[in-house]
């Protein structure tokens, strides 16, 4: 797909640093509506930090984020989440005792004229959401303790896109999930890019990044190594800009 218009974010020459060491050194990326933009690198890479920048759970030093081509104050994750932003930590931060609704809407219950919880609503509404995503979920009364990993995850998603996301970040979304779970996975992530939602994924996983993506950003030691598409690239490729921090030749100009 070829990108036009405004990006539904940009982070321009973010930079920052713990203790005098640069986690991410002067690093710009953009995503666009409909779109999955990988972020790889090694442990170490700067990717995550990048991210939480975005998400809230960090200030950069330097550098501006810009939400549908206007400039932006995040500062913690309600900022975040006011601009839409929403992100899908590895380990989901889901209440195991509870289901799949009152997951949804844990802290921003419904309640009733009269006060009390409307538990019935709720559950209409997750299975609203959750036929919208993954048509094929079932267990609405289970705990989510009992549901696969991809179920857990589509449970996770249905969250943030019922509270109006329109910036998905997943943290390694696959991760320990077997090729079924994986496949549940690949498919909600097509569905949100059939809906216009722009999604960074973040993964060790090449494998991933080439199913998943539309374009991958590799970090090596705070930097950016480069962005490209990932049609246009091949695992090699990608690999030696993990390893040696070396864009593919066509692209080195």
């Amino acid at each position: 797909m070829e990108n036009t218009g405004t990006p539904l974010v940009e982070m321009r020459d973010i930079s920052i640093a713990f203790g005098g060491i640069k986690a991410v050194d002067h690093v710009s990326v953009d995503l666009y509506p409909g779109e999955v933009v990988g972020l790889l690198g090694h442990n170490g890479a700067g990717k995550s930090t990048l991210i939480k920048c975005l998400s809230g759970a960090y200030q950069a030093d330097a550098g501006e984020i810009h939400v549908n081509g206007q400039k932006v104050e995040i500062n913690n994750p309600r900022d975040a989440r006011s601009h839409n932003i929403e992100t899908i930590y590895q380990t989901l931060a889901l209440a195991d005792n509870l289901d799949a609704a009152s997951n949804l809407f844990l802290g921003r219950e419904l309640v009733t004229p009269t006060g009390f919880l409307d538990d019935a609503q709720m559950e209409a509404e997750t299975r609203k959401i959750m036929h919208r995503l993954n048509p094929n979920f079932q267990k609405f009364a289970d705990p989510v303790s009992a549901l696969s990993g991809g179920q857990r995850q589509s449970v996770a998603i249905a969250r943030a896109v019922y509270f109006n996301a329109k910036i998905l970040i997943m943290d390694e979304p696959t991760a320990a999930l077997g090729p079924q779970e994986t496949k549940m996975v690949s498919e909600l992530v097509q569905e949100l890019k059939r809906q216009g939602l722009g999604i960074f994924l973040i993964s060790h996983d090449i494998h991933d990044v080439m199913e998943l993506c539309d374009r991958v950003s590799v970090m090596k030691n705070g930097q950016l190594v480069g962005t490209e598409k990932v049609s246009d690239v091949t695992d090699d490729e990608i690999l030696g800009m993990i390893i040696l921090g070396k864009k593919p030749e066509r692209s080195a100009a």
